[in-house]
């Protein structure tokens, strides 16, 4: 069923649509949490961001190291104290300042300043609590490092795991776009262009960059900046030139086949041993099918580089057949029923007009070229060839002219009466 004009401007303006909403969900997905989590003893206590002279990692490392500090001397820890400087809240314990919380602090937990410096009061002390019971124990370091590093892998698989499941989701949604508009691609192009080439050519650049916009859009929901990215690949792109020239060899070589188009889809070219036609031109290989059957790729960078023969680059070929005729045959009235024979051959042009041409004079006979022009490929110039062939030959046989019998030879003596009366002696004397 064909599909309509207005059905296929809902589909562009659907994935539009789509792709925008994308945008606006992985925006939010892709954006960098700047905050560090503060541990003791593996256990989460609350999480820091950074401030005007230091990153948010190194403050919470700080905050650790004072926590563990005060636990190596566990009875002399008393409750924490929140006191005031100005803007800040400053957290201490025993009289040793813990953490100083800023406005920002309060922003980024979405609360005031006095209810954080409360909370998380509250919380060192409970979790100082804890380190202190836990240090009565045996074997607490090993209970500490095994929950730590359970902690750390709970917290980055849920932290990394929605970040991988949105990333899959906007390949495979990427993926459907760019099946989609492939498909809609090769039906306008049926439709409105008629080279095989230039469809393949747009198609491939559409795919291929849709595919790109899907990666980058990924990488962004990852967490990653695609700048940064991009960057790190540019570092270390001379060792993927090397590693990978070969690749990148076809690629380019593949790139400038589908714009130069020194041939196209359906031409029947020829290429070292391998002659056929061709089917498919990726960006990696080209597809090339034997006249067999067999289907063989063949490297773009072999192909830019080869030397090519394109057989159907011009719509009509010419062609040849070779025949021998004696010395005693009528030269002109064999080449007049030649030249008719092979101008009535079906799948002969009347232009350019079949011709003649004396190739050699042998020893025994006399080389006649019969050329004549065809359809280009390959089919039509065997099969015309063929006929050519079989016709001349008929012809001939009709109009009484004998062709060269390679088995037999008749010998004319330069003086027959001589060899007539050497005869006769000797049949006399038998």
């Amino acid at each position: 069923m064909p599909i309509r004009i207005n059905t296929v401007s809902r589909i562009f303006r659907l994935l539009f649509a789509t792709i925008l909403a994308c945008l606006l969900v992985v925006q939010p997905l892709s954006a960098q949490d700047e905050r560090a989590t503060v541990r003791l003893d593996g256990r989460t206590v609350f999480r820091v961001g950074p401030t005007d002279d230091v990153d948010a990692e190194t403050r919470a490392r700080r905050i650790e190291q004072r926590l563990n500090t005060l636990l190596e001397n566990p009875d002399t820890i008393a409750s924490s104290f929140v006191e005031t400087a100005g803007d800040e809240r400053i957290i201490s314990v025993s009289g040793v300042p813990i953490v100083t919380i800023t406005e920002t602090d309060a922003e980024d937990n979405l609360t005031t300043i006095d209810a954080l410096a409360t909370q998380w009061s509250q919380v060192i002390d409970t979790q100082l609590a804890r380190g202190r019971e836990r240090r009565q124990t045996a074997g607490w370091q090993v209970q500490v490092i095994i929950e730590s590093a359970f902690t750390r892998l709970s917290e980055s698989v849920s932290g990394i795991l929605p970040r991988v499941i949105a990333a899959l989701l906007i390949i495979i949604f990427f993926w459907l776009i760019a099946a989609i508009v492939r498909r809609l691609m090769r039906f306008f192009f049926r439709r409105f262009v008629s080279d095989l080439t230039v469809e393949n050519l747009i198609k491939q650049i559409v795919y291929y960059a849709i595919w790109l916009l899907g990666i980058v859009i990924a990488i962004n929901a990852l967490g990653f900046d695609p700048q940064t990215v991009a960057t790190g690949i540019g570092l270390t792109s001379l060792a993927l030139g090397f590693a990978l020239q070969d690749i990148l060899s076809n690629f380019v070589s593949g790139l400038l086949i589908l714009v130069l188009r020194p041939f196209k889809l359906g031409d029947q070219i020829i290429i070292g041993d391998t002659e056929g036609s061709v089917e498919r031109i990726e960006l990696r290989a080209t597809q090339i099918r034997t006249y067999d059957g067999r289907i063989i790729l063949v490297p773009n960078a072999e192909l830019f580089t080869s030397r090519v023969t394109n057989n159907t680059a011009a719509p009509v070929r010419r062609g040849s057949v070779e025949l021998f005729l004696g010395y005693d045959a009528d030269l002109n009235r064999a080449l007049a029923v030649m030249l008719e024979a092979a101008r009535a051959t079906e799948g002969v042009l009347e232009e350019p007009p079949a011709s003649l041409r004396i190739r050699d004079l042998g020893q025994d006979d006399i080389v006649v070229e019969v050329r004549f022009w065809t359809d280009s490929r390959r089919s039509d110039f065997l099969a015309t060839s063929s006929n050519v062939r079989k016709n001349v030959v008929i012809a001939m046989k009709e109009a009484a002219i004998p062709l060269p019998d390679p088995d037999a030879r008749f010998l004319t003596p330069r003086n027959p009466e001589v060899w007539k009366a050497i005869l006769q002696a000797v049949n006399q004397q038998k």
